[in-house]
Parts: C-alpha cells; structure tokens; sequence
C-alpha cells in the first residue's frame, strides 16, 4: 500500500510540474514576444527621428543606422532569452519540491482513510472470525457425539444464541460506525441534556443509588441529533458501569458557561494506564485488563463510537483516570445560546 501511494505521489508531483511547465512556456513566450516586440519599435522609433533631425551623426565605418539597430535588437533578444531561461531553470525547479509538498499534503488524507479502513476491516475480520469459530466448533463437537441428550443441545442452542448476540451487537455497532463516518448527521433537534441523560440512565436499568447527579437549576438546551446524543451518553454510562465495583457510585456533572455545557461521567475502579488512555478511542482497542475481564465484555468500539458522535456535534471528549481509583471522561458541547 505504501508503494503504491508512494508512485501515486509521483504522479501527481508529475502533472503538478507539467502544469507549471506548461504555464511557465506560455507566459515566457509571451513575455519574450512583447519585450522584443517593443524593443525594436523603439529603436525603430529612434532611428527614425535620428534620420529626421538636421544633427549629423559621426558612425565608425561603413556602419549605418539601420545596422545599429538590428545589433541592438539581436542582443536585446538574446538578453531577454537568456533571463527567461534562467528564471524558467528557477521556477521548474522550485516548482518542483512544491509539486512533491503539495501532492504529498493532497494525498496524506486519503493514505491514512485508506490505512483506518483496512486497519477496521482487519479487526472486525478478526472480532467476527472468534464468535464463529466458537458456533462452529461446539456444533462439530455435538454432531460427533451420539449420545448428547436434549438438555445437551438445549445448552448448544444457548450458547450459540450468546453468541449470535455478540455478532449482532458488533454488526449494529459497524452499522452505526460507518453511518457515522459517511453520512450527515441531522442536528435540528433542540436537545435538553438533563433530560437526555436521565434518559440513557433508565434505559440502562442502572440503580438509582449508585447514580450521584450535579445538576444546574436551569435547563441546558443544544443544536442536536437527540437519538446520537442519547447513545453517547448510554456508552459513558454503560462504560462506568462495566468497570466499576457493584456498590459504587457514579457521578454525573453538567456545568455551563452560557456558550459550552460539560458533561462529566466519573466512575471508581481499576483506572486506565497512562499508555492506554492514548489509545481508548481507537476503533476495536481495549485494554489488557478488559480483555481479560468476563464481566466487562466488548469490542472496543463503544468510545469509537462516543468520539464520533461527539466530534460531529462539534465537541470535544477527553479522560483522565488515576489508576486504582477513579476515571472520567469529560464532554464537551456547544450550547444554544439565548438570544438564538
């Protein structure tokens, strides 16, 4: 893949310098048209009025004029030949590392949307390939066994049912993702974001004991997608829940200052390493310690998620964490101002 957009570069910087060079010829010859063409009128011009007056001129020789000019001519021309040559050398060549800047800067996106697409396709082809090749061995495993009964398969069909689970959550997951990143997102919606979030917290079933809300007195309204915001919100909170003890709190904040809201979800828990919380909205990544963890199941795609939503309403999402105590992650939002 870097060969080949290496010679794309190539190409490019190419036809960017043929362009130049194109460009260059052309004014040149115009140029050298116009300077030469008005040079002789000139000293034509000149000889003619030299000729007209009642001065008498002394030349050398039999040199006349006429012969004059033609000499001044022939060299103004090979002057003005000469500097077109050297500025056109000069142009090509800084033309030429501008060619290869501006096709590497033209093309940088494209290599690094087409480095993430088959960085995202290799790992859903990895995160898909697990959960089938579970079905498929628990099946193999039963089909060679004569003497499984219908409890037996009854266990076979829910463990397989787990499983289809998980692949329909990755599938609505991937769905959401690429909509996400090829569509416009509808942001017509005034969204009230106490309400929203009380919202994501119900349809979650989180107890109400453990949730420890800071609210402002007065409604905190944003230009929005009601339905994104509210997955965003459902993946913060789902996420503090995940990892986090049972009988700990979580806390909620929102603050305001009249142009911004901040939303704050925190959580006690195990934390997030320094070198992990670089990497905690990358698509599929998840931590050594989610990996491992049977009560923290996922794909890491749920703050991929988070950071696309929020990027797409012009916000902001970042985390901090302390490792073996608390983690947060902030929110940022334009508010809809007052006067609107």
């Amino acid at each position: 893949m870097r060969r080949m957009f290496a010679s794309a570069t190539l190409k490019l910087t190419a036809w960017y310098l043929i362009i130049l060079v194109t460009i260059c010829l052309l004014f040149s010859f115009i140029i050298y048209e116009i300077s030469t063409s008005e040079i002789s009128s000139r000293l034509e011009r000149l000889q003619i009025r030299v000729e007209g007056s009642s001065q008498t001129l002394t030349l050398p020789g039999p040199v006349t004029l006429n012969d004059i000019r033609v000499n001044q001519t022939r060299e103004a021309k090979a002057s003005i030949f000469v500097g077109l040559v050297y500025m056109n050398l000069a142009v090509i060549t800084l033309g030429g590392f501008g060619s290869y800047l501006l096709a590497r800067r033209s093309l940088k996106p494209i290599e690094a949307a087409h480095e993430a697409q088959s960085r995202f396709a290799s790992d859903a082809s990895h995160e898909l390939r697990t959960p089938l090749a579970i079905m498929k061995s628990e099946i193999q495993v039963a089909m060679r066994d004569p003497s499984l009964r219908s409890k037996d398969y009854k266990e076979l069909l829910e463990s397989n049912l787990e499983e289809v689970d998980k692949l329909t959550d990755l599938s609505q997951s991937l769905l959401q993702l690429s909509r996400l990143d090829y569509g416009e997102l509808e942001r017509s919606e005034r969204v009230d974001v106490v309400k929203t979030i009380k919202k994501a917290a119900k349809s979650l079933k989180i107890e109400p004991d453990r949730l420890k809300y800071t609210l402002p007195d007065t409604t905190i309204t944003i230009d929005g997608n009601e339905s994104t915001l509210g997955d965003l919100f459902r993946i913060l909170l789902d996420n503090a829940v995940k990892y986090s003890p049972a009988a700990s709190s979580i806390g909620v904040s929102l603050t305001s200052n009249g142009r911004t809201c901040k939303i704050m979800v925190s959580n006690e828990g195990d934390g997030i390493n320094a070198k992990d919380l670089a990497r905690i909205f990358d698509r599929f990544y998840r931590t050594e310690k989610s990996r491992n963890s049977a009560h923290a199941a996922g794909y890491g795609l749920g703050l991929s998620l988070a950071k696309e939503i929020v990027n797409l309403h012009d916000g902001s999402i970042s985390a901090v964490s302390t490792p073996g105590k608390t983690t947060s992650f902030t929110v940022t939002l334009p508010q809809v101002r007052k006067n609107r």
